[in-house]
């Protein structure tokens, strides 16, 4: 099979609908040839049902990254299915009610605790888990939100993904020796469940991003941000590492 992704084997998170950003790089990584491996967290017939959406179905191996046991059996579960990984796509964030709605100054420790294991720790132990399996030429993928503002209503999801966007450069220090890459997406609003979490104006925030954004932006089109992904995921961009590459309409190099 031909495509920009033809012979590469790919671990893909954080798949809970279709609206989710990894459904769209899977589906797009299967269109580009690449052989795909979904992990599910709590709800694995969910994820499995979504799979059968796909151009082809894919196994789907349960993974919460807050599991030692569940990271311990990795690598042995995925090899079951693949014997090699040449790609990962980490897109797994989560944060309590308390840590986000402008509830940052009073947010209790456990919570944030819970966003920055869940967020910012799982980028380092989901790679850590597959190393294994890593083979040189391997690229990791991580999906972020610039976290070099504040945003309304982001919080402690928005210290997360500093940590998230901090971590992506340790580990492409430390495993670029290894010939793998490790770069993040920031991509612009999308309507995803993971978005509808945050509360707020969703539809004013959005609507102001496409105005100020050069390129415009459409929330309901993750398209552009998986077509990032995928070019990241490939090997035509085999010295790049440590990277945020955004994905958002060039809104970021708007002032206020």
């Amino acid at each position: 099979m031909s495509g920009l992704l033809a012979g590469r084997r790919l671990v893909i998170t954080g798949i809970i609908s279709e609206s989710s950003i990894a459904f769209s790089v899977a589906r797009l990584a299967q269109e580009q040839g690449a052989t795909v491996v979904l992990t599910a967290y709590g709800r694995p017939t969910l994820v499995t049902r979504l799979a059968r959406r796909l151009p082809q179905e894919p196994p789907v191996v349960e993974l919460d990254v807050t599991d030692t046991a569940h990271l311990d059996s990795l690598a042995d579960r995925l090899g079951e299915h693949l014997d090699g990984v040449d790609g990962i796509l980490h897109s797994i964030a989560h944060a309590p009610e308390g840590c986000l709605g402008g509830n940052f100054v009073d947010a209790p420790w456990p919570d944030v605790s819970t966003a920055l294991h869940t967020s910012t720790y799982s980028l380092k132990a989901l790679v850590a888990a597959c190393r294994p399996l890593l083979r040189p030429g391997a690229s990791v993928v991580g999906m972020d939100f610039d976290a070099s503002r504040t945003w309304p209503d982001y919080d402690w999801m928005g210290v997360a993904k500093a940590g998230l966007e901090a971590t992506s450069r340790y580990l492409a220090r430390h495993l670029g020796p290894e010939g793998i890459r490790v770069n993040l997406v920031a991509a612009g609003p999308l309507r995803t469940l993971a978005a509808r979490g945050i509360g707020g104006d969703g539809s004013a925030f959005e609507d102001d991003w496409a105005r100020t954004a050069p390129l415009g932006w459409n929330a309901a089109d993750a398209g552009p941000v998986a077509r990032t992904c995928v070019a990241l995921l490939s090997d035509w961009l085999p010295a790049t590492t440590g990277e945020i590459v955004h994905a958002d309409g060039g809104q970021h190099v708007i002032g206020a």
